[in-house]
C-alpha cells in the first residue's frame, strides 16, 4: 500500500479578482503562501518518497514551501504535462464578467465543461489526455513500488487526475471542485486500485 497526495497549489492576486490564469504564469500571492503553510500541517508525519510538481511558478512556490516546512529531501520531477489547462482566448479575462454578460450556463461550460471547446485554447478533455498518460507512465508506477507520492499541481489537472483515479463520468468531473491549497489522499493497493480517500485538508474558497 502506498499513497498518492494531491495537492492545488494557493491562491494568486488573479484567483482573488476571478481572471482565468490558464498557463500564464502568475506567481504565488502571500496569502496563497500561508494557504500551503497551514495545510501542509495536516501532512507531516507522512513520509514522502518523490514530489511531482508543474512548470508553473505558483505550483512550485507552493512546492517550495511544502518542502522547506516538512523537510523534505527527496527526488523533485517538475513536468510541463502537469501544467494548467490553458484558457485561449478567455486567459486573463474577468470570469465573474464573463457569467453577468453569457449567462451561468455558457458559463459553467467554458469553465467546467469535459469537451467544450475553447478557442485558442484546451478543452478538459485535453487536459485529461495530457496528464493522465503522464500519471499511469510516471507516477503511478512509483505507487506500485510501494512509493508515497506527493502532486503538487492545478485544479484541472487534479480533477482529472481524479476522474481516472475514480473512473468519474463526465458530467461527475465537471461538478467535481477543488479548495486552495486542497489536499487529497488516496491509499491505493500495488495494482492502483483505491483503498482509501480522504481530503486531509478541504480547501479555502475565495
Amino acid at each position: 500500500m502506498a499513497k498518492l497526495i494531491l495537492v492545488r497549489h494557493g491562491v494568486t492576486s488573479w484567483n482573488k479578482i476571478g481572471r482565468w490564469q490558464g498557463k500564464t504564469d502568475v506567481p504565488l500571492s502571500p496569502e496563497g503562501a500561508k494557504q500551503i503553510e497551514q495545510a501542509g500541517k495536516v501532512i507531516t508525519n507522512i513520509k514522502i518518497d518523490k514530489i511531482f510538481t508543474s512548470t508553473l511558478a505558483r505550483v512550485k512556490q507552493s512546492e517550495w514551501v511544502l518542502v522547506k516546512d516538512l523537510n523534505l529531501s527527496c527526488p523533485v520531477v517538475e513536468s510541463a504535462a502537469l501544467d494548467e489547462r490553458d484558457y485561449g482566448i478567455y486567459t486573463g479575462k474577468n470570469k465573474w464578467d464573463f457569467e453577468k454578460e453569457y449567462g451561468e450556463e455558457i458559463f459553467e461550460k467554458v469553465r467546467r465543461g469535459f469537451n467544450t471547446p475553447i478557442p485558442g485554447g484546451e478543452t478538459l478533455e485535453d487536459v485529461y489526455n495530457r496528464v493522465v498518460p503522464f500519471l499511469t507512465q510516471s507516477i503511478l508506477p512509483e505507487i506500485r513500488l510501494g512509493k508515497n507520492i506527493l502532486v503538487v499541481s492545478s485544479g484541472n489537472t487534479i480533477r482529472v487526475m481524479m476522474k481516472y483515479l475514480e473512473t468519474l463520468t463526465d458530467n461527475e468531473v465537471e461538478k467535481t471542485d477543488l479548495g486552495f491549497a486542497q489536499i487529497t489522499c488516496y491509499e491505493l493497493d500495488s495494482g492502483g486500485s483505491i483503498l482509501q480517500k480522504e481530503i486531509l485538508f478541504k480547501g479555502i474558497y475565495n
